[in-house]
């Protein structure tokens, strides 16, 4: 027991002859066992950077790109999205709610019609591949990329549950802008318009899945 006594003794004296005593000063850096990500690889603005040639951090933006919030001579729109269309509004256009239910079909301000519902649904089908199907696949079963890394609870849009008699519409929309479960919010990131294109192109491949089911 003596000896444990002189080794703890012996182990406490090179911590603090190692770390120091609380609030000390030291003239050198400390040594930092755990960094916590007190250094960090990134530009603080009005701040010097080596890393460019003239030795500033802060950059222009980069051509033909318009940061948001910034728009020239009372603009109000981003890449010609109005700004409006990212939410703040009422009705079903934008919350996809009647009321206090879930509303069903796409909202009357898409002005959809038999000559532009295909463009829409192609667009819808671009968004999809960018913001959905990584989680989602590419048909909407459920199997995309990160299902492969054991992320659980992943949609799988061809169950039954997530059909438009029991999921409507209104709803794949709310969910698309606020999140659920594991999945994030889009609603800052998709405009309205495309979040509708992407429900309808969510139908779409329902509507195909289910042509291939053979009738029982």
């Amino acid at each position: 027991m003596r000896y444990f006594f002189i080794i703890y003794a012996l182990i406490a004296l090179t911590v603090v002859g190692i770390f120091g005593l609380r609030g000390q000063h030291f003239s050198k850096p400390p040594v930092q066992i755990f960094s916590d990500m007190d250094q960090q690889d990134k530009l603080k603005a009005q701040k010097p950077s080596d890393f460019f040639a003239n030795g500033q951090g802060g950059r222009l933006p980069v051509a033909q790109t318009q940061p948001r919030g910034f728009n020239e001579d009372g603009k109000r729109e981003m890449g010609g999205i109005p700004e409006y269309e990212f939410g703040g509004q009422t009705g079903y256009y934008y919350s996809g709610h009647v009321g206090d239910y879930y509303g069903a079909g796409m909202p009357e301000e898409l002005a959809l019609t038999a000559e532009n519902a295909e463009s829409f649904i192609a667009r819808g089908k671009e968004r999809f591949g960018i913001y959905c199907a990584i989680c989602h696949g590419a048909s909407g079963d459920g199997q995309g990329i990160t299902s492969q890394y054991g992320v659980p609870g992943i949609a799988n849009f061809h169950l039954s549950n997530f059909q438009s008699a029991t999921y409507p519409d209104g709803r794949v929309f709310e969910v698309i802008t606020h999140g659920k479960g594991q999945m994030g919010a889009y609603g800052a990131n998709i405009p309205v318009r495309d979040r509708w294109a992407i429900v309808a192109y969510v139908r779409t491949l329902q509507a195909a899945k289910a042509a291939q089911t053979p009738a029982k």
